[in-house]
């Protein structure tokens, strides 16, 4: 594949500060053990003028993001934009290459690894995100391996393994594999591809916005609902929601709608308890349907709530039954749509008062319909 430049940008700690270069492959702070932020320096405004002709994928806001001139690119992005009623439309990601949004950020954190090039890869995922960054990776050329708890659906490890990754299955939930991923993380030669601490992934999921952006002709609804486990798509959409607003190019910056399932909804309690993280240690996740976004302790849940707040947003919660009736409803709508989702659209499909653009994550094939 062709050479691209290295990356110049730096990894910053958002709790104290701390800096690292991101070709030393620190997947997380040293200091304090979190996640990385990225600091890009200054960047050029996304003009709406400039993108007619430009490459039909995400790539085309490339002044937006932190590399350029990829060679792994599946053609990720640029997914439909439907309406399902008068104020809610639906954005289709569930037609990305591997079936997922999570090609966004899984792109970026391949790319990057190409750069870098590591001995292995390692990854971590309840299924979506294994699988995309396990597809890139097979793009790239770089042998990879995912962690994922027992229990994670069998459609997606069989597309983890066609891909030609190796497969870990963990004993016990999701916090179990993310234990185990950042304990082979630590090996000499290792990348991280971690879509929870790498922020380079989360600057793959902002073009998420920026596509709604182009869509609406350079404006944005009056709200984004958003599936938050990690919280990986919605601090994205911050992200670019920020970026647009710093440019200019939108007047306001849409409440964020951050939905979780009711059985498994830690960043709710706290967002209705006034608190800047869960309260509690970290347990098991409860049974849900939602599989892809039961997180009892997300990393990053100091800056969802963060990002929730300053937008004018809230925490919405879904019941099981509702995440049922929602998958069955947009298959009758011709969207066949795995269980986690469907969660916004459970949340905000009766919405009369105001514009929501709701994702649709994941194909149903993924998971099925619903028992």
């Amino acid at each position: 594949m062709a050479d691209s430049p290295m990356p110049t940008a730096e990894y910053l700690c958002p709790q104290d500060g701390t800096r690292s270069d991101v070709t030393a492959r620190a997947w997380c702070c040293p200091a304090c053990g979190g996640p990385w932020d990225l600091d890009r320096g200054a960047s050029a405004p996304v003009r709406l003028d400039t993108l007619s002709g430009r490459v039909n994928s995400l790539w085309r806001y490339e002044e937006a993001l932190p590399l350029s001139a990829p060679a792994v690119s599946l053609g990720e992005g640029r997914t439909p934009l439907v309406p399902l009623t008068a104020q809610v439309s639906a954005k289709l990601d569930f037609l990305m290459p591997t079936l997922s949004f999570k090609d966004r950020g899984a792109v970026m954190l391949a790319e990057l690894a190409r750069r870098l090039a590591p001995e292995q890869v390692v990854a971590d995922s309840s299924g979506n995100a294994g699988t995309a960054v396990a597809a890139y990776c097979a793009r790239a050329g770089l042998p990879c391996t995912v962690y994922v708890p027992e229990g994670t659906s069998p459609k997606k490890t069989e597309q983890i393994r066609a891909h030609g990754a190796s497969l870990v299955t963990v004993p016990g939930g999701r916090e179990a594999a993310a234990a185990a991923a950042r304990a082979a993380a630590g090996a000499p030669g290792t990348f991280y591809a971690s879509h929870v601490f790498n922020p380079y992934f989360l600057h793959g999921t902002k073009t998420y916005v920026y596509e709604i952006w182009e869509d609406l002709g350079g404006t944005l609804p009056d709200a984004l609902a958003v599936p938050v486990g990690n919280g990986t798509l919605l601090l994205g959409a911050a992200l670019a929601t920020a970026e647009l607003f710093a440019d200019g190019l939108i007047d306001r910056r849409p409440a964020l709608l951050a939905v979780q399932a009711e059985a498994v909804s830690p960043l709710a309690e706290a967002f209705r308890a006034g608190a800047d993280v869960p309260p509690g240690a970290p347990g098991h996740a409860a049974p849900t349907l939602a599989e892809g976004i039961a997180i009892p302790r997300p990393p990053r849940a100091r800056q969802i709530l963060a990002a929730v707040r300053e937008s004018g947003g809230t925490f919405l919660t879904v019941t099981e039954d509702q995440i049922r009736a929602a998958q069955r409803d947009l298959a009758a709508r011709g969207f066949f749509v795995e269980t986690t989702g469907v969660a916004c659209w459970a949340a905000v499909g009766g919405v009369t008062d105001r514009s929501v653009v709701v994702p649709l994550c994941g194909a149903g094939l993924k998971t099925g319909l619903a028992p």
